[in-house]
């Protein structure tokens, strides 16, 4: 899972900085703002959530 969340995390910053690019389009500004914020917050959100099913798990 924590792969998983590495990949969004990449694909989503990777979008969002792209933002800075002066050749890109208003509709594929609104689509990139909104695809790289998804994907951020996805991959902090699962990131969690791998991290507290594995602690959970090494408990005793």
């Amino acid at each position: 899972m924590f792969a998983v969340a590495a990949v969004l995390g990449i694909v989503g910053t990777a979008l969002l900085l792209r933002l800075r690019s002066p050749t890109i389009t208003e509709p594929q500004t609104y689509a990139f703002r909104m695809i790289g914020i998804m994907l951020a917050s996805g991959a902090i959100v699962l990131a969690m959530s791998a991290a507290a099913m594995w602690q959970w798990s090494t408990q005793i």
